[in-house]
This record gives C-alpha cells, sequence and structure tokens, in this order.
C-alpha cells in the first residue's frame, strides 16, 4: 500500500521481484498485477513457477536463482517456503530456532540480474520498482545488476537481511534515497523520481 501511494495515478506499469515465493501470499507485486501491471517473477524454488504461470500469465515468470556471477548455489528449502533461501548462514539461524524444519537442500543455477535482464526485460522497458527478497542475499542481488543499463525508480528490500553499511550506502552511491520503511522492507527512490513526486 505504501507503493500505490508512491505511483497513485499510474494506471499501468513494470515491476521485476527477485524472490517472488508465490503470486499472491507475502507478495508486493499481487496488487499491482490486479490493477493492470505486469513484470517478471524470478524464484529459485523448484516448480515454484506453477503457481504464477497459472495466476499471472501476462508475467514472465522465472525459475533460476540470482548471484553476483553465473554458476551453481546450495538451495535450501524449510517447511515454510518463504524462508528458503542460498544463504547458510540463514539457513543454520532458523534451524537453529527450532520453529521451522530444513526439508531439503538442492544445488540450483543462479546467474547476475544484469543478465536476466539482457535477456527477458522487454526492449525499451523502463522497471517502475524492484523488489528483492532472498533470505540473506539481498546485497548479492543488488550487486548483479548494471546500474548503467538498469535503474528502477523504486527499489524495496528486506530490511532484516540489507546492511546500513553496505546495501543502503551502495544505493545511495549509485543516486538512491531511502524514503521509508515498513516492519519488514526498506523503499529506495531514484533521486531525479523523488523530486518529480508531491509526496517528497
Amino acid at each position: 500500500m505504501l507503493l500505490r501511494g508512491v505511483f497513485e495515478g499510474q494506471a499501468t506499469g513494470f515491476y521485476v521481484d527477485v524472490g517472488a515465493h508465490h503470486p499472491q501470499r507475502f507478495s508486493n507485486t499481487h496488487y499491482f498485477y490486479l490493477s493492470g501491471w505486469r513484470g517478471i517473477n524470478i524464484d529459485a524454488m523448484p516448480g515454484s513457477m506453477g503457481p504464477f504461470q497459472q495466476l499471472r500469465p501476462r508475467d514472465i515468470n522465472l525459475e533460476i536463482g540470482v548471484s553476483e556471477s553465473a554458476g551453481m548455489l546450495t538451495y535450501y528449502a524449510f517447511n515454510d517456503s518463504a524462508l528458503n533461501g542460498f544463504s547458510k548462514e540463514v539457513a543454520d539461524r532458523i534451524t537453529a530456532s527450532g520453529q521451522h524444519q530444513l526439508q531439503f537442500t538442492k544445488p540450483v543455477p543462479t546467474r547476475p540480474l544484469s543478465e536476466i535482464l539482457d535477456e527477458y526485460l522487454p526492449v525499451n522497458q523502463t522497471i517502475d520498482f524492484l523488489t528483492i527478497d532472498v533470505e540473506g542475499l539481498d546485497d548479492a542481488v543488488l550487486r548483479s545488476n548494471n546500474w548503467e543499463k538498469y535503474r528502477p525508480r523504486v527499489i524495496l528490500a528486506e530490511s532484516l537481511h540489507i546492511t546500513h553499511t553496505s546495501g543502503t550506502q551502495f544505493l545511495k552511491s549509485l543516486g538512491y534515497r531511502e524514503i521509508c520503511s515498513s516492519l519488514r522492507t526498506q523503499f529506495f527512490c531514484r533521486e531525479d523520481f523523488a523530486t518529480r513526486r508531491s509526496w517528497l
């Protein structure tokens, strides 16, 4: 709903959702899809794109991991798939809490965000917002983008895992400012877009 305020009056747009998880549950893009927007959903969970293909057919739905370089990473899957990810540190912390159980691990192919956008982003398409929720590797996803070529107007990152000493300062150096935060999410806006909005 914070994003709805940012893009108030904009009937259509385009999003990129890294760590999309589910087309409805915990989704930052579901509302916008229902409003006529479309975008790219990316998630590494095996089988995750089945529900997206069914419920979000206008979107580009990709089952792949995102990392700073192409390769294979170990994917940790829990009994609550919202906790899944590539970070062993986060997986160990979740397991140690005793609240959730690790179901399986699996090698999963990964690619930099820049390569994925090179291949799948429609020509001349503006990215209105990029949302990232990858359980501990948010900073790595940010650094895997080509910031000279792809500059989303707004970026959402999970505040549990983006660090002020790296991710926040990294975005600031690229011409973004933090505009607000919710319980779990930090919102960053590109400076030139922010200056055109009446709410800043």
